[in-house]
């Protein structure tokens, strides 16, 4: 029984002790690193070396004979600070930019690698590559203007990448990634350009601006402009429609229009004929009227003083006739009496006169003067009569002599004609009116005439 314990302890050390050798010696490469297994002779592209590599895989160990390194494969972030690196032209330039590298996994460049970078940390590595990017970065600049290197980075970065490539692959570095971050100079030249460019940016977004505000006011001038046409055109087009409805309309009212002119004045027609035959009946009627009221009235009083005419001249003419035969007895007495007659007729007809001479009506102009003996109140007749024949040649200019002695040459005919009372023209005093006008000629001596009436 103890034999067998012991057996199974040892069997169990021994079993702990293969596992143990087995761990020690058994190496596993995770994909991210490289295991580098040196002291045996390889073959690798038909060169000998002396160590085999392992990726991702896993590997037993020679004891005594192999040792393990490791190489870790993942990216190393570099700064790239480059300060005062001429460019061509002369200008000192400052580049900033991140470059990221790795070590290879597969050959040929993994035995550069090796040969390398074997047993560095990533430190050393990135100091390595920070140093060779470097260089190129100076020497890409020194065929590169300030303006390029500023404003394309990418084809800086492309000449980087295609001269900093060759460096890398003869020490067994990949170079994965290279970014330009910054370009500056302590010259300010590339402020200045970028003012002056800045500048001429400005002035051309101005004119562009410019022409742009142009361009959309003619463009909104003749949006403008077209949709006025529009406008206009639409509107035309409603008018000639609405012209054209007009025009249907006005033809198909024309006839009704026409027969309703037409039946009204036919009506005026016939209203103003009927007013007519009215007017005419009601002027019979009038002239009838005015004749019963007017005419007829008229018509017997005319005659009525047409009858009272012929009376009164018939009453004339019979005075006449017995004046004219007075005043013939007159002159046969006056001529049978003598002289004395003479002075009695031209008394009779002085004696209306003696109270028109005698007062003073109005201023008396002398023009001759009579001087008569002084006698008493009971003077000869031959006197008086002297004194009235020169107060009536003063008043009325009348000289009685000159009618006396007229009367007596005419004598001799007082057979054929009889003389009248008197021959003297009466004298307009202002007591005495006006004779009056006679009476025009063609009117009717005992007819009044008609008044003036209105008939409607």
């Amino acid at each position: 029984m103890e034999i067998v314990t012991v057996l199974f302890f040892v069997a169990v050390v021994a079993f702990g002790f293969i596992l143990y050798t087995l761990k020690s010696l058994l190496v596993v490469s995770s994909p991210n690193e490289v295991i580098i297994l040196s002291g045996s002779s390889n073959h690798v592209e038909g060169r000998a070396v002396g160590y085999r590599s392992i990726r991702g895989g896993r590997a037993v160990r020679i004891p005594l004979l192999e040792r393990v390194d490791r190489m870790d494969l993942s990216n190393i972030a570099v700064e790239i600070w480059v300060k005062g690196a001429y460019s061509k032209g002369g200008i000192p330039l400052n580049v900033n930019g991140v470059a990221h590298v790795k070590l290879p996994g597969e050959e040929p460049r993994l035995s550069n690698a090796v040969e390398r970078f074997l047993g560095r940390t990533r430190e050393e590595i990135a100091a390595v590559a920070r140093e060779t990017l470097e260089g190129n970065v100076r020497g890409v600049l020194a065929q590169l203007t300030p303006e390029e290197a500023n404003q394309d980075k990418e084809a800086f970065v492309s000449k980087l990448l295609d001269e900093a490539e060759h460096d890398m692959l003869r020490m067994g570095l990949i170079l994965d990634t290279l970014k330009i971050q910054n370009v500056t100079d302590d010259a300010n030249y590339l402020n200045s350009i970028g003012r002056i460019r800045g500048a001429k940016v400005r002035m051309s977004a101005s004119v562009v601006e410019a022409t742009t505000q142009a361009e959309a006011a003619e463009q909104k001038s003749d949006n403008w402009a077209q949709s006025e046409i529009a406008r206009l055109d639409a509107d035309l087009a409603i008018g000639r429609q609405e012209t054209e409805r007009r025009i249907k309309d006005a033809q198909s009212r024309r006839e009704a229009m026409i027969a309703e002119s037409r039946g009204v004045v036919l009506a005026q027609i016939a209203q103003t004929r009927a007013e007519i035959e009215r007017q005419k009946a009601r002027a019979v009627q009038v002239e009838r009227q005015l004749e019963a009221d007017v005419i007829q009235p008229e018509d017997a009083e005319r005659r009525r003083m047409e009858e009272q005419a012929r009376g009164e001249a018939a009453k004339i003419v019979e005075m006449g006739r017995a004046e004219a035969l007075a005043l013939h007895s007159l002159v046969e007495q006056f001529q049978k009496a003598g002289p004395q007659a003479r002075e009695v007729l031209a008394l009779q007809q002085m004696m209306p006169l003696l109270s028109q001479i005698v007062g003073a009506h109005h201023p008396v102009r002398v023009n001759k003067m009579t001087f008569l003996p002084a006698e008493g109140a009971d003077g000869s007749l031959a006197r008086q009569a002297i004194a009235t024949t020169e107060q009536i040649r003063a008043a009325t200019g009348v000289d009685l002599t000159e009618v006396v002695s007229r009367l007596g040459g005419g004598s001799g005919r007082a057979t054929s004609r009889p003389p009248q009372a008197a021959s003297l023209p009466p004298r307009n005093t202002p007591s005495s009116p006006p004779p009056a006008p006679p009476p025009p000629p063609g009117a009717s001596a005992g007819r009044a005439p008609l008044p003036a009436k209105s008939v409607t």
